[in-house]
């Protein structure tokens, strides 16, 4: 597969890991893209579909959201690297490893900034802003999978383009929880107060 397809969906596992394999899977199962077979079985669907289904609520449940991102935070790059791997194919002995490790590092930006979007969402009382989050990301998988399978070139730079734009997110974050801590170390009473 080419190596836009590869980055595209590598970048989409970040998101879902789940709903990006069955959407390969399936997309290749249909004939709508040339996918690899070994993502087109049945089993492969099954399994990821239902996986997909318990993440999909999940996703919705604020904190619940935080400990699954927190156990995904070393899935999803690893499943991203193996979908790389399968997508790649037998061509040679770097270019499967390269993409591996492509897809992985999309994964893991994606996933940073996900993880660390909805742990800031979770402060907010309201469960609307969480659900709409959630809701956004799936399609989000679905537009890059279907462009990695369409327009891999497309993909690649979006892929790119998203992932310096998911690492500026988490560093923007990361300076925001870090100046709460601050003042919050500095009042009397601390974060309590």
């Amino acid at each position: 597969m080419p190596w836009g397809a590869i980055a595209g969906s590598g970048w989409a596992s970040g998101l879902n890991l789940y709903a990006t394999i069955f959407l390969v899977g399936l997309a290749g199962r249909l004939d709508w893209a040339s996918t690899p077979k070994q993502l087109q079985s049945t089993h492969i669907l099954v399994i990821t579909g239902l996986l997909y289904a318990v993440e999909f609520f999940v996703d919705k449940i604020p904190y619940v959201d935080n400990a699954s991102d927190a156990i995904h935070t070393i899935i999803r790059p690893l499943g991203a690297a193996w979908l790389a791997s399968v997508m790649a194919g037998n061509t040679s002995w770097v270019n499967q490893p390269l993409a591996a490790l492509s897809a992985g590092g999309l994964a893991l930006t994606s996933h940073g900034a996900k993880a660390a979007t909805r742990a800031a969402v979770n402060v907010s009382p309201e469960p609307f802003s969480n659900i709409a989050l959630s809701i956004g990301e799936d399609g989000i998988v679905g537009a890059m999978v279907a462009l990695a399978l369409t327009h891999p070139h497309l993909a690649a730079a979006a892929a790119v383009v998203l992932a310096a734009l998911c690492m500026i997110v988490v560093w923007k974050l990361a300076r925001f929880v870090r100046r709460i801590f601050r003042r919050a170390s500095r009042t009397p009473g601390g974060i309590a107060s």
